[in-house]
């Protein structure tokens, strides 16, 4: 992994490491992956989490690096959950949130976030814990709520970059930081299609659920 921390290129006068090149690229390439709702959305994660680890381990941003650690556990978890929620005709069957469930993942973000900030302070273990700690924790919730294919999971990750591009900024991660800018791009037109999908997978379900009652 050292070999890939210190050895890089050159892009518009901004050197990138192999790791932080490859790892960004194969996190965009999960976004894309995601809006399909393909299977490979997976394995192409936990090998983007491995190489980012190393980066942000060596950038002393604690919360992102722990994150990874994280992401992998919550991947493997994503994959399993995939597999078993398949149909012939949709692909991934994915759908909105319940009022219960989006309020659950206000209160795990806002709290999460006190929580791992105070963490990182008193280990000191980050420059920067707040936003640290809020892309940490957010980034915790929009996985998980991907996993069980919830549509909001796309406007967490709306917030992860918002916090996310100017944190890359002033760690001098600019290639992560224009990363973060597609991420943005993808994740807006991800939301879009996740939500048609799941208008698709409704609609046979409020059609069958009419006819059920009807011939009652």
């Amino acid at each position: 992994m050292d070999f890939l921390l210190h050895h890089g290129v050159t892009v518009l006068g901004q050197w990138i490491s192999i790791a932080e090149l490859a790892g960004q690229l194969f996190a965009l390439a999960v976004v894309f992956l995601a809006e399909r709702r393909t299977l490979w959305t997976w394995p192409v994660q936990v090998a983007a989490t491995v190489l980012l680890f190393s980066v942000y381990a060596s950038a002393h941003l604690g919360g992102l690096a722990g994150r990874q650690i994280a992401i992998l556990l919550i991947s493997l978890y994503g994959w399993w959950a995939w597999h078993r929620r398949t149909d012939p005709v949709y692909g991934v069957v994915v759908r909105t949130g319940r009022w219960t469930e989006r309020a659950a993942m206000v209160t795990a973000f806002a709290a999460g976030t006190v929580a791992m900030a105070l963490a990182l302070q008193s280990l000191d273990a980050s420059w920067a814990p707040w936003p640290d700690a809020a892309i940490f924790v957010g980034t915790l919730v929009a996985f998980a709520a991907q996993g069980v294919g919830l549509v909001e999971f796309w406007g967490v990750w709306l917030v992860v970059d918002a916090i996310g591009v100017p944190l890359q900024i002033s760690s001098g991660l600019y290639f992560s930081a224009a990363i973060y800018l597609v991420f943005a791009g993808l994740v807006v037109h991800g939301w879009i299609s996740w939500s048609r999908s799941a208008r698709r997978v409704r609609a046979p379900e409020q059609v069958t659920t009419a006819a059920d009652r009807a011939g009652h």
